[in-house]
């Protein structure tokens, strides 16, 4: 069930603001909403399955990134609220096994959860960004989808997922660039190979290393960078 509003308002909290993530019920977005819970901040906590038991840090609101009616349902819900980052963790992986076992439905859900969802959501929460103070879009993106170094030591067959994140680093320059009349920056961000359920457990990166240093580099982030696309260890990804 959606949180509601009238009993959660921003009258309520004293915050270092608002932020709003995607995917916040596990992995990396469940630890970047509670890096920022504890650093003071009124987190909206977005996602498809509700905790019976909500923390108290943070405020659940149903999303189903894959359903556009959803967003804009979350969008009316939102209406006044000010908000001042949002960040677009919510994502899957589709298939791995390259091109001979690719499906149409497959890589159309990827597609749609993992480049059109963030475009929507954009549009949708545009006029709470614009009522925050820190305006900021993050997009959680991957190396996997730049063209450069994207499969320089990466193999994997997973189609689906890489044009998904290629078509989301371009989401990125186009929103970064109608945004910026407005005065919101947009920022692309790689989460290195994190474990979690999506990395698995031969990946590199501690999940908690990578959320805080995601959040040291949004919380850094301004209209100087806007469009820019970087990891989480703070180096510059190639397109």
């Amino acid at each position: 069930m959606t949180s509601s509003i009238a009993d959660r308002s921003a009258g309520s909290y004293t915050t270092a603001g608002t932020v709003l993530v995607t995917g916040a019920s596990r992995g990396l977005g469940h630890a970047l909403a509670s890096l920022y819970a504890q650093a003071g901040w009124r987190v909206m906590a977005c996602m498809r399955q509700m905790p019976p038991e909500p923390k108290a840090s943070m405020l659940p609101y149903f999303l189903d990134v894959g359903d556009a009616a959803s967003i804009k349902a979350l969008g009316k819900a939102l209406e006044g609220e000010a908000i001042d980052i949002v960040i677009n963790n919510a994502a899957i992986r589709g298939d791995t096994g390259g091109l001979d076992s690719l499906a149409a439905d497959d890589f159309l859900e990827v597609m749609r959860i993992n480049a059109l969802a963030p475009l929507l959501i954009a549009r949708a929460l545009r006029p709470n960004l614009l009522a925050g103070r820190r305006k900021l879009v993050v997009n959680i993106g991957s190396r996997a989808g730049s063209l450069a170094e994207g499969t320089v030591d990466d193999d994997d067959g997973d189609y689906a997922y890489r044009c998904s994140k290629a078509a989301l680093n371009m989401a990125t320059v186009k929103l970064a660039q109608d945004f910026q009349r407005d005065g919101i920056a947009v920022i692309s961000l790689h989460p290195g190979w994190v474990r979690t359920d999506m990395g698995g457990p031969d990946a590199v990166v501690d999940i908690a290393q990578s959320a805080q240093g995601l959040k040291a580099l949004i919380d850094k982030t301004t209209m100087a960078v806007t469009g820019s696309f970087r990891a989480y260890d703070g180096k510059t990804v190639s397109w």
